[in-house]
């Protein structure tokens, strides 16, 4: 109702509902960018999109352009594709490339692509990236790790590679919140609690720019944080609203 009005007044005072309706999109897709961040970014997306497509024709012309496949491999990865990602880095491992870089994307494509089989593979191959340089990109292979366990409702397994990284990461927000859900499933509530409250903590003390990643762990850690913060927006939208309606019946 709020949007409607306001859309109502904006057309009134442009004279161009169309228009109207592209401010206020605007201005939605601001506020969440420096707020929940809930929307998708379509500048990043557009940019990532225009590279997987650079990276899949220069792999037309060149399928044994490694570094293009490790390049796409990642990007799928980013994307939430992990099987794709998967298939596409395979010809590399099958060539020889033992790097830690190659093994870790390997790794986490397998443990997100989902399956017993699939889960088996990753713990191998990330145990072979943990073994070229266990410290990889500060402790992300050992989340890798404990973010398979937990999903397979291994807790026990998961707790000493989350124990790792969060002292790897000692101001991580998701690291605590992956671990207090170990603690949680091994039944020590206080622990889990206990890591929950510094998981908020340490969001708290984050520069902005760090806080995008964050924010979703943060917000599970503490999640009447963001209903508050939806319920003082409605709150202010009702107001305005209100206050609002008279001025737009009268036009």
């Amino acid at each position: 109702m709020t949007k409607w009005i306001l859309w109502l007044l904006l057309s009134s005072l442009t004279g161009s509902p169309i228009l109207s309706l592209l401010f206020l999109l605007a201005v939605w897709w601001l506020s969440d960018r420096f707020t929940f961040r809930l929307l998708p970014d379509p500048l990043g997306a557009a940019s990532r999109w225009r590279r997987r497509g650079q990276l899949q024709a220069a792999l037309a012309d060149n399928p044994h352009d490694r570094h293009a496949r490790y390049e796409l491999a990642e990007l799928l990865l980013d994307a939430g594709r992990p099987r794709e990602a998967a298939e596409v880095l395979r010809p590399n491992v099958e060539a020889g490339d033992e790097d830690v870089h190659t093994a870790f994307v390997m790794g986490a494509a397998l443990a997100r692509g989902g399956g017993a089989e699939q889960a088996a593979q990753a713990e191998r191959v990330l145990a072979v990236a943990r073994g070229i340089e266990p410290g990889f990109r500060l402790g992300v292979i050992d989340r890798e790790l404990g973010r398979l366990r937990l999903s397979r409702g291994d807790f026990a397994g998961a707790r000493e590679p989350l124990e790792r990284f969060v002292e790897a990461r000692p101001g991580t927000v998701e690291g605590r919140w992956l671990l207090s859900q170990a603690l949680a499933g091994l039944g020590d509530a206080a622990g889990a609690r206990r890591l929950r409250e510094e998981a908020w903590a340490a969001y708290a003390t984050l520069p902005r720019f760090r806080r995008r990643h964050e924010r979703p762990f943060a917000w599970r850690a503490r999640p009447w944080k963001p209903l508050a913060t939806a319920l003082l927006l409605l709150l202010a939208g009702a107001v305005a609203a209100w206050w609002l309606a008279p001025l737009v019946a009268a036009l």
